[in-house]
């Protein structure tokens, strides 16, 4: 049986990360003395924001990368996407912590996140559709 070592390498790198989002999250939260939303603190809906935009994007990337994976994907292309899901993510953590308006690690980051998950979708959809072709 295959053991998905690249996606875990990526998701425990991933995993640190989002750890470090929550907690300047709560950290914040406790200086400030706000429990529950933002408390109309400009400083923590940001933080708060990092850490959602990171949620909402790493849990479907990382599915893609493990069936890639799981389909026995070159291992390079895996690392290819993995790296550029960190980096993505790095860069758009530290552009959006600085202002909320555009920076270049926002959009950069963006940008890799979004052509990682793309690229990975797509290079899915190819080996589903010659699969399917080859055993027809």
């Amino acid at each position: 049986m295959m053991m998905p070592r690249v996606t875990a390498f990526y998701a425990a790198l991933l995993a640190l990360l989002m750890l470090v989002l929550a907690a300047r999250v709560v950290f914040y939260r406790r200086r400030a003395r706000i429990g529950i939303g933002d408390g109309g603190d400009k400083a923590l809906a940001l933080r708060v924001r990092v850490h959602a935009n990171f949620a909402e994007n790493i849990p479907l990337a990382l599915v893609l990368l493990l069936v890639l994976e799981l389909l026995a994907t070159v291992p390079l292309w895996l690392h290819v996407f993995g790296i550029g899901l960190v980096l993505g993510r790095v860069l758009h953590a530290v552009g959006l912590s600085r202002t909320a308006g555009t920076s270049n690690g926002r959009v950069l980051g963006t940008v890799l996140t979004w052509l990682a998950i793309a690229a990975m979708a797509l290079v899915l959809l190819w080996q589903s559709v010659a699969w399917w072709l080859l055993t027809a």
